[in-house]
């Protein structure tokens, strides 16, 4: 059963992902946590505190979803990894819906707060290294450059697709593509996964 400051961290991320960046505040993550008015403030007493406590939290859950996909398959070419990566898309504009919008209004919420800024990048640091080493397995001649232009390419794609949703939405022949053209297929196949260290954001 998760903790009480877990569950404040979870009803936050519903509200920020749900109703955006103005409608946080401790009361209202109270009301969403079922808690006593308080409870928040006595776990976060500044805003600035709750939102960094937010984004390491989302980081954590974010990890936990990848967790489940690598433990699943080991990519040994980059149309596998292509595809994998597009499973994590999908999830993430669907049943995890509300924490990816969560990490894009902090996204934008980070472009004026350089305080916010520095968490998203120090959690995105963390993906950034698991997924490095992935494209270094599955055949990647410059994973440092490529996991940028992935990495923000599926980051477009999430966001387009919350923003106008397509029901048929399935982006794998896209995602295969490119790793296809920027990464030629690899002469050996993995035996095992990268470990995921830490709890990670997002590339």
């Amino acid at each position: 059963m998760p903790n009480r400051r877990t569950v404040l961290l979870d009803a936050a991320i519903e509200v920020l992902g749900e109703r955006g960046v103005r409608a946080v505040t401790h009361r209202a993550v109270d009301a969403e946590a079922g808690v006593g008015a308080g409870s928040t403030a006595n776990y976060f007493p500044t805003r600035d505190g709750l939102f960094a406590a937010i984004v390491e939290r989302f980081a954590e859950r974010e990890g936990q979803d990848l967790e489940e996909l690598v433990t699943t398959s080991v990519p040994g070419t980059p149309a596998e990894l292509g595809r994998t990566l597009a499973t994590f898309v999908r999830h993430g504009t669907t049943r995890s819906r509300t924490l990816t919008l969560c990490r894009c209004a902090l996204l934008v919420e980070s472009a004026n707060n350089p305080d916010l800024r520095e968490h998203i990048v120090s959690t995105g640091q963390r993906v950034g290294t698991w997924f490095t080493a992935w494209l270094r397995l599955v055949g990647s001649t410059d994973p440092a450059l490529h996991v940028h232009v992935i990495g923000n390419y599926l980051t477009g794609l999430t966001l387009h697709q919350l923003a106008m949703p397509d029901p048929h939405f399935d982006p794998t022949d896209r995602i295969v593509a490119l790793l296809e053209s920027l990464i030629p297929p690899p002469t050996h196949h993995p035996t095992a996964a990268p470990p995921l260290a830490g709890s990670p954001g997002r590339p």
